[in-house]
């Protein structure tokens, strides 16, 4: 699903469907994403090792796989989000932001890079901008570009009103251990405490018609943020599903030699 579309659909109401691209690095991957239905992709670059060489290269195949590229930078600053914007993603996702100033510095660099200091600083207060042709180029130029805000702890979650008041507020993104663990909870995803969170943040987006993704990693916690409204949905990693079905196919082959052997032996021994 190409950028446009992803927009489109979100807009709608829609969902989109993506994963986290932890592991991946070579470009080879191309085909086996062409064939997997994901609608986006998130390239890893906070908590996995990428440089702007790799993050240029994967956005490059998943733009060819017809798959949306949305990279996770590092820390939310503005600056971060201007190298990404510069690698080719259509998306940033931008972790943990607290603050209405994070959010705005990174807002307004995913809508108006290549702009910075202090016009970029007047298009953030008073959305002025050097000239109409400015606006226009600039318009044209980031039209595809979105920016997910992630809302990981207790915090940001008090702030989150003012956070959606923010010009530019695409999609918000939820870190579930981030978040539980700032909740005193860590990892207890089935805990009321957690589910209210998460359920009131989702209310809370919807009502303002910003889509929200829960970065998931089961079947089952998938399907309850969908549940609960998740629209944006993000589920596990590339390299977790790949763990998972290497582990079911080569467990159930076991199974069937273990079967074959014990029906063999049994068939010697009547001989």
């Amino acid at each position: 699903m190409n950028p446009a579309k992803l927009r489109r659909t979100l807009k709608s109401g829609g969902h989109v469907f993506g994963c986290m691209l932890s592991q991946m690095a070579s470009t080879r991957f191309e085909d086996v994403l062409a064939g997997s239905t994901l609608d986006y992709a998130i390239i890893d670059s906070e908590h996995g090792s990428r440089d702007r060489t790799e993050i240029q290269q994967l956005t490059g195949m998943l733009r060819r796989a017809d798959i949306t590229p949305i990279v996770r930078v590092p820390i939310p600053k503005a600056e971060w989000v201007a190298m990404a914007l510069d690698a080719g993603t259509a998306g940033v996702l931008v972790p943990y932001c607290e603050t209405v100033e994070e959010v705005q510095a990174v807002a307004a660099t995913a809508k108006w890079h290549p702009l910075k200091g202090e016009y970029l600083r007047r298009a953030v207060e008073k959305n002025e901008l050097p000239s109409k042709e400015t606006r226009k180029y600039l318009q044209n130029r980031r039209k595809e570009s979105f920016v997910i805000i992630g809302i990981e702890s207790e915090p940001a979650y008090r702030n989150l009103d003012a956070i959606l008041d923010v010009r530019g507020v695409d999609a918000v993104f939820i870190g579930p251990n981030d978040m539980s663990t700032s909740l005193g909870i860590p990892d207890d995803y089935s805990n009321r405490k957690y589910l209210r969170v998460i359920e009131d943040i989702i209310k809370r987006c919807a009502a303002r018609k910003v889509p929200v993704m829960v970065h998931q990693e089961t079947i089952e916690t998938s399907s309850k943020a969908i549940k609960l409204g998740a629209r944006f949905v993000l589920h596990s990693t590339d390299g977790r599903m790949l763990q998972r079905v290497i582990q079911n196919e080569m467990n159930t082959l076991r199974k069937v030699a273990g079967a074959t052997a014990a029906a063999t032996k049994d068939t010697v021994g009547t001989v």
